[in-house]
């Protein structure tokens, strides 16, 4: 008889055989008899799109399906109750792609589409013009997310309870201020702290915001094997972006040999961050800023050409070295930090220098 793998425990909880608390011990036991936690063959961040091309195709019957539906009730009623119909649609047919077959890229495209929807029927119904609509979408699009990720425990419902909460925050910010501009007229200062905008504030308080709740997922999953991770996964994507782009841009544009340094020293911390808690997508949001003070720093001794093509070589070294011994090198890092709170429910490292 073949042995379990981590895939074969994620199905079973997937599939209802066994609960998230008793597949952790069940992984627990496990590694602590084969010393998996001393080698950790399970590198990377679980993670699935799509389980095959029949997803794909199912996708794609369900975005021309919709589309035919909502031309027949545009034609037979009114565009008005076009967002209301497509929430429903999303619904019933997530009771069985997402609830009953758990297919992956059908349920992330109804998810996002009873969000989209959810938009639309929330803005037309209070008037697109109105000031507080913005709020309104964002709030009542986080609580009926939550209602969603509960009845189909469904991660991906965690990134659009995101996007919904970062449309409630700069709603909030533009309510009051009237500071936030177009989308189309976005710049790069409008998240540059040192200018004092409160698009800016706004940013850094959604990003805190998701990464403590991506955390919290975290912890509750430290092995890695259930929907809590995922959703804390999703979390993740959302507050990297907001949380480094915005420290790094306002570190940045201070300019000159101070702001450089201080840019890669919130970069390096940034890194640590990320190993501690197990998650490449926060050093994957800083690339590029480590790409432009290697280009910064190769300028002063060669010319623009060579510094180009010496600054792809060394990034890609770098995010190779780092991607092939990740495990490894946050190992050795859990291993020199002291004791902190919480440290055990994170995932797990060797806990003893390898033979």
């Amino acid at each position: 008889m073949s042995s379990f793998t981590l895939d074969d425990i994620r199905a079973a909880v997937n599939a209802g055989a066994m609960t998230e608390a008793q597949a952790t011990k069940l992984i627990t036991i496990a590694q602590s008899r084969q010393s998996v936690r001393d080698f950790l063959p399970e590198e990377d961040e679980p993670f699935e799109f799509f389980k095959g091309f029949s997803e794909i195709f199912v996708t794609v019957g369900l975005g021309l399906l919709f589309a035919g539906v909502l031309a027949i009730t545009v034609v037979l009623g009114s565009g008005a109750i076009v967002p209301f119909a497509g929430m429903a649609l999303c619904w019933v047919f997530a009771m069985y792609f997402t609830a009953r077959r758990r297919m992956s890229l059908p349920s992330i495209a109804l998810a996002a589409g009873f969000g989209i929807f959810l938009a639309f029927g929330v803005a037309l119904t209070i008037g697109p013009e109105t000031e507080a609509a913005g709020i309104a979408v964002g709030l009542i699009g986080m609580a009926a997310m939550a209602l969603y990720y509960r009845v189909f425990k469904l991660p991906f419902s965690m990134f659009v309870l995101g996007v919904f909460g970062l449309i409630f925050v700069f709603s909030v910010i533009n309510h009051f201020t009237h500071t936030v501009p177009s989308i189309f007229f976005l710049t790069s200062d409008l998240f540059d702290l040192g200018n004092g905008t409160y698009l800016a504030y706004g940013s850094l308080v959604f990003g805190i915001a998701a990464f403590l709740a991506g955390l919290y997922f975290d912890l509750r999953d430290p092995h890695r094997i259930s929907r809590f991770s995922a959703s804390g996964f999703w979390l993740h994507i959302l507050a990297a972006p907001a949380l480094v782009n915005t420290i790094a841009m306002s570190l940045f544009n201070v300019g000159g040999t101070v702001g450089y340094s201080l840019t890669a020293l919130a970069l390096l911390l940034v890194t640590i961050v990320a190993l501690v808690i197990d998650r490449r997508s926060f050093l994957t949001a800083g690339i590029g800023y480590v790409g432009v003070l290697i280009l910064y720093a190769l300028q002063n001794s060669t010319n623009e050409e060579t510094s180009f093509v010496a600054t792809l070589l060394i990034l890609g070294v770098f995010i190779t070295a780092l991607g092939t011994w990740w495990v490894q090198i946050r190992a050795s890092l859990m291993r020199a930090l002291p004791d902190f709170p919480l440290k055990d429910r994170l995932p797990p490292y060797t806990s003893a220098n390898p033979e």
